[in-house]
Protein backbone atom coordinates (compact mmCIF):
# COMPACT_ATOMS: atom_id res chain seq x y z
CA UNK A 1 0.00 0.00 0.00
CA UNK A 2 1.25 3.56 -0.53
CA UNK A 3 2.56 4.96 2.46
CA UNK A 4 0.50 8.05 2.09
CA UNK A 5 -2.45 6.48 0.89
CA UNK A 6 -2.20 4.20 4.84
CA UNK A 7 -1.55 7.86 6.56
CA UNK A 8 -4.38 9.59 4.95
CA UNK A 9 -6.88 6.39 6.11
CA UNK A 10 -4.82 6.71 9.62
CA UNK A 11 -5.64 9.93 10.27
CA UNK A 12 -9.03 9.83 8.72
CA UNK A 13 -10.02 6.82 11.00
CA UNK A 14 -8.50 8.66 14.09
CA UNK A 15 -10.72 11.98 13.71
CA UNK A 16 -13.93 9.36 13.17
CA UNK A 17 -12.74 8.12 16.63
CA UNK A 18 -12.75 11.51 17.94
CA UNK A 19 -15.74 12.42 16.76
CA UNK A 20 -17.22 9.53 18.34
CA UNK A 21 -15.92 10.13 21.61
CA UNK A 22 -17.02 13.73 21.14
CA UNK A 23 -20.86 12.64 20.25
CA UNK A 24 -23.72 14.32 22.42
CA UNK A 25 -24.38 12.89 25.53
CA UNK A 26 -27.50 10.61 25.96
CA UNK A 27 -30.47 11.81 25.24
CA UNK A 28 -32.84 11.98 28.23
CA UNK A 29 -35.79 10.75 26.22
CA UNK A 30 -33.98 6.89 25.79
CA UNK A 31 -36.17 4.23 27.01
CA UNK A 32 -39.77 3.32 26.82
CA UNK A 33 -42.56 5.88 27.52
CA UNK A 34 -46.30 4.56 28.46
CA UNK A 35 -49.05 7.37 27.34
CA UNK A 36 -50.68 9.38 30.31
CA UNK A 37 -52.59 11.69 28.54
CA UNK A 38 -53.67 12.50 24.49
CA UNK A 39 -55.41 16.09 25.07
CA UNK A 40 -56.50 19.12 22.47
CA UNK A 41 -56.34 22.47 23.91
CA UNK A 42 -59.55 24.01 22.02
CA UNK A 43 -59.18 27.84 20.05
CA UNK A 44 -60.83 29.24 23.77
CA UNK A 45 -58.20 27.47 26.04
CA UNK A 46 -60.26 24.31 27.05
CA UNK A 47 -57.98 21.21 27.52
CA UNK A 48 -60.17 18.12 26.61
CA UNK A 49 -59.37 14.41 25.54
CA UNK A 50 -58.38 14.00 21.90
CA UNK A 51 -58.15 10.03 22.01
CA UNK A 52 -61.04 9.01 24.09
CA UNK A 53 -61.39 8.67 28.22
CA UNK A 54 -58.63 6.29 28.33
CA UNK A 55 -55.93 6.13 25.33
CA UNK A 56 -53.10 3.90 25.64
CA UNK A 57 -49.66 4.15 23.68
CA UNK A 58 -46.08 3.55 23.44
CA UNK A 59 -42.62 5.83 22.75
CA UNK A 60 -39.28 3.92 22.34
CA UNK A 61 -36.25 5.94 22.03
CA UNK A 62 -32.82 4.10 21.18
CA UNK A 63 -29.57 5.13 22.14
CA UNK A 64 -29.13 6.39 18.58
CA UNK A 65 -32.62 8.76 18.73
CA UNK A 66 -34.64 6.58 16.28
CA UNK A 67 -37.65 6.25 17.73
CA UNK A 68 -41.41 4.66 17.37
CA UNK A 69 -44.32 6.27 18.72
CA UNK A 70 -48.15 4.84 18.60
CA UNK A 71 -51.38 6.47 19.88
CA UNK A 72 -54.46 4.69 20.07
CA UNK A 73 -58.01 5.41 21.30
CA UNK A 74 -59.87 3.18 23.56
CA UNK A 75 -63.25 3.63 21.52
CA UNK A 76 -62.20 2.49 18.27
CA UNK A 77 -64.83 0.71 16.59
CA UNK A 78 -63.82 -3.59 16.00
CA UNK A 79 -64.23 -4.23 12.27
CA UNK A 80 -67.70 -6.82 12.49
CA UNK A 81 -65.85 -9.28 9.88
CA UNK A 82 -62.94 -9.68 11.48
CA UNK A 83 -61.19 -8.89 8.60
CA UNK A 84 -59.25 -5.57 8.31
CA UNK A 85 -59.59 -5.57 4.36
CA UNK A 86 -63.95 -5.90 4.39
CA UNK A 87 -64.60 -3.05 6.97
CA UNK A 88 -67.29 -0.75 6.50
CA UNK A 89 -66.58 3.26 6.19
CA UNK A 90 -67.60 4.00 10.35
CA UNK A 91 -64.75 1.09 11.08
CA UNK A 92 -62.31 2.73 8.53
CA UNK A 93 -62.49 6.27 9.80
CA UNK A 94 -62.25 5.00 13.25
CA UNK A 95 -59.24 3.35 12.53
CA UNK A 96 -57.76 6.01 10.95
CA UNK A 97 -58.76 9.02 13.53
CA UNK A 98 -58.76 6.87 16.47
CA UNK A 99 -54.38 6.55 15.88
CA UNK A 100 -51.40 7.98 15.47
CA UNK A 101 -48.50 6.37 14.78
CA UNK A 102 -45.05 7.51 13.04
CA UNK A 103 -41.38 6.68 13.63
CA UNK A 104 -38.11 8.16 12.17
CA UNK A 105 -35.30 9.88 14.79
CA UNK A 106 -35.57 12.75 17.12
CA UNK A 107 -33.28 14.81 18.72
CA UNK A 108 -33.50 17.17 21.94
CA UNK A 109 -32.18 20.28 22.54
CA UNK A 110 -32.26 20.41 26.24
CA UNK A 111 -31.50 24.41 26.43
CA UNK A 112 -33.87 25.13 24.36
CA UNK A 113 -36.30 22.82 25.41
CA UNK A 114 -37.15 21.43 21.98
CA UNK A 115 -37.83 18.44 20.41
CA UNK A 116 -37.45 17.78 16.53
CA UNK A 117 -38.59 14.77 14.74
CA UNK A 118 -37.73 13.57 11.41
CA UNK A 119 -40.66 11.83 10.44
CA UNK A 120 -39.57 8.35 7.70
CA UNK A 121 -43.20 6.86 8.42
CA UNK A 122 -46.75 8.47 9.70
CA UNK A 123 -50.19 6.95 9.63
CA UNK A 124 -50.92 10.18 8.51
CA UNK A 125 -49.37 10.22 4.90
CA UNK A 126 -48.26 14.01 4.82
CA UNK A 127 -46.30 13.76 7.89
CA UNK A 128 -44.24 11.07 5.87
CA UNK A 129 -40.81 13.46 5.32
CA UNK A 130 -41.32 16.32 7.28
CA UNK A 131 -39.72 17.55 10.40
CA UNK A 132 -41.46 19.16 13.30
CA UNK A 133 -40.56 20.80 16.22
CA UNK A 134 -42.04 20.98 19.82
CA UNK A 135 -41.48 23.23 22.87
CA UNK A 136 -41.78 20.22 25.78
CA UNK A 137 -41.29 19.79 29.37
CA UNK A 138 -39.27 17.17 31.11
CA UNK A 139 -40.07 16.63 34.95
CA UNK A 140 -39.48 13.70 37.20
CA UNK A 141 -39.83 11.71 34.33
CA UNK A 142 -43.29 12.98 33.09
CA UNK A 143 -42.45 14.65 29.34
CA UNK A 144 -45.29 16.73 28.05
CA UNK A 145 -45.22 18.57 24.62
CA UNK A 146 -47.73 20.05 22.00
CA UNK A 147 -47.94 18.93 18.54
CA UNK A 148 -48.59 21.33 15.57
CA UNK A 149 -51.62 23.31 15.88
CA UNK A 150 -54.43 21.99 13.40
CA UNK A 151 -56.64 23.31 10.89
CA UNK A 152 -59.27 23.65 12.89
CA UNK A 153 -57.23 25.95 15.52
CA UNK A 154 -56.83 22.62 18.36
CA UNK A 155 -53.82 22.07 19.75
CA UNK A 156 -52.90 18.35 20.37
CA UNK A 157 -51.16 18.10 23.62
CA UNK A 158 -49.52 14.76 24.60
CA UNK A 159 -47.97 13.14 27.78
CA UNK A 160 -45.34 10.52 28.79
CA UNK A 161 -44.15 8.79 31.71
CA UNK A 162 -41.37 6.98 31.62
CA UNK A 163 -41.33 3.18 32.24
CA UNK A 164 -37.47 2.34 32.64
Amino acid sequence: MNPILGMTFAILAGLAMRDARAASPESPLRGTWALVAADKILPGGERVPDYGRSPAGRLVVDAQGRYSLQIFKSERLRFASGDKASGGGAEYASAALGSSTHYGTIAVDVPRHTLTFRIEGASFPNWEGTTQQREYTLDDNLLSYQVPRRPDGSIPVSVWKKLD
